[in-house]
């Protein structure tokens, strides 16, 4: 998977977390929904607030409207908005969410940051595929990013998501010494999701043929990695056979 442009991600970031100045009521209280927010104190060390946002089709889809209506857009102006906007997130392979830290306590090392979060999909949990590299540096204060989990089955291309009631973000102990052990987690009921108000128009159209070409760029690739195998097989079973051939003639 190419990798995802940081600066992109980072302006995305900027933009949905900006105040708006129309629906402004109606994207707060969907923003509320899919954020998750626990302070976590020490008596010696300090405290630690860790924020979590779950890119939900219902938060993106209120953030697109919001901007459409802010800017006045035309029909076809939001469609290719909005395919700009979720193909930048490569929503079309992954599952982003952000997560904030700010601590006020002892540096925090929570790198390399990948082994110190995963999601949880039924009863699977899966390591992010890319994420914010500053993540990985110790730090007092605040820092932020995003942070990308698979969205389909590298082996058979499925959803992961289909049919999920629910996703759990689980954080290892070690990410901070004021957890004294413990494992923070946060649950999103995705079964009040729709991602069919997402997934609607030509964006939809758009989004799927991408997916469905790399999908299809992959199994090609595949099918010559097992073709040159079964070529080298095949090769060698000729070889082995001519040679039984030749004792069987002495």
């Amino acid at each position: 998977m190419k990798k995802i442009s940081l600066l992109v991600a980072s302006l995305l970031l900027l933009l949905m977390v900006m105040p708006l100045t129309a629906n402004a009521d109606s994207f707060d209280q969907v923003m509320q929904r899919w954020t998750k927010k626990q302070l976590f104190q020490s008596d010696m060390d300090g405290n630690l607030t860790v924020k979590v946002i779950y890119y939900s089709a219902e938060y993106m889809e209120a953030y697109i409207q919001s901007e459409a209506k802010k800017n006045l857009w035309t029909e076809s102006e939001t469609e290719d908005f909005k395919y700009k906007f979720l193909s930048a997130l490569n929503l079309n392979e992954t599952i982003p969410i952000y997560i904030e830290f700010v601590n006020n306590g002892p540096t925090m090392h929570p790198g390399p940051f990948d082994n110190m979060v995963s999601l949880r999909i039924k009863n699977k949990t899966y390591k992010p595929i890319e994420y914010d590299k500053r993540f990985n540096f110790g730090f007092q204060g605040q820092k932020d990013g995003l942070v990308f989990f698979p969205r389909y089955d590298v082996k058979t291309g499925k959803d992961l998501l289909e049919g999920v009631k629910s996703v759990r973000l689980e954080f290892k102990p070690a990410i901070s010494p004021i957890l004294d052990g413990k494992a923070p987690f946060y649950i999103w009921d995705i079964a009040k999701d729709d991602p069919d108000k997402l997934y609607q128009g030509s964006t939809a159209a758009r989004m799927e043929t991408d997916r469905l070409i790399k999908r299809l760029e992959r199994l090609r690739k595949d099918k010559a990695d097992e073709e040159s195998k079964l070529a080298s097989i095949n090769s060698e079973i000729a070889t082995i056979q001519a040679r039984l051939d030749e004792l069987a003639k002495q």
